[in-house]
């Protein structure tokens, strides 16, 4: 039997879909794992991204710092914060916030200062404050790019999350260094067709999200 045939076998096999280290109790993992790196690089990266997009001020140091993100290797961070902090879901999660803050960052500041400057001042002619402009006319028109920097972020980081198996720790990486230890490919190559179905369903949700946040007018300008 090739390869593909004995890993389709794998994924249908129902003792790998039963108990703690099943398919979806690793699947909730992996979830898990990325959602918690999404929610603090969002927490991070999008008010700063307003920011400096609504005041142009730091703009360069914006671009210098999300490419000097891009440049660093997740698996070496990950290295690097477990010697320094041990083991757990700190060190992990910290490498991944990392990947995530550059294309949420970068996708939130383009968003913002790129919004037609017209509108903006129609917003203030309207007597609108700083502060309403940027929730009230910035923000809307530029939230398909914002959720467009988060859709990078999330395809990313559900790939790379396999790596905190690396630590001992869960998802669907876990088959992937398991069946690495014990040269199971079948295995190997389950684990990565799980991701990669799971990374599809994450942009298509995200990439739904993005078209129903642009608004009917620019959906009918777009070619």
């Amino acid at each position: 039997m090739s390869l593909f045939g004995t890993a389709l076998s794998w994924l249908t096999d129902p003792e790998n879909w039963s108990g703690g280290a099943g398919i979806p109790a690793r699947l909730l993992e992996h979830l898990a794992y990325s959602g918690i790196t999404l929610a603090v690089a969002l927490a991070v990266a999008v008010p700063l991204g307003l920011w400096v997009g609504h005041t142009g001020r730091g703009s360069g140091l914006v671009v210098g710092l999300t490419g000097a993100l891009r440049a660093l290797p997740t698996l070496g961070l990950l290295t690097l914060f477990t010697l320094l902090l041990g083991l757990g879901l700190v060190p992990p999660i910290i490498a991944l916030v990392l990947l995530a803050i550059p294309p949420i960052l970068s996708g939130t500041y383009a968003g913002i200062a790129n919004v037609s400057p017209a509108l903006k001042d129609a917003g203030t002619a309207m007597g609108m404050t700083g502060g309403q402009v940027l929730t009230r006319v910035e923000l809307p028109n530029a939230l398909p790019v914002i959720l467009g920097g988060i859709r990078n972020a999330a395809l990313q980081v559900v790939a790379t999350v396999t790596v905190v198996a690396y630590i001992n720790l869960g998802g669907l990486g876990r088959y992937l260094i398991d069946g690495l230890a014990v040269r199971d490919y079948s295995r190997m190559l389950g684990s990565v067709v799980l991701v990669a179905v799971l990374a599809l369903a994450v942009d298509a949700a995200i990439a739904a999200a993005q078209r129903l946040s642009t608004s009917p007018g620019l959906r009918l300008a777009s070619p």
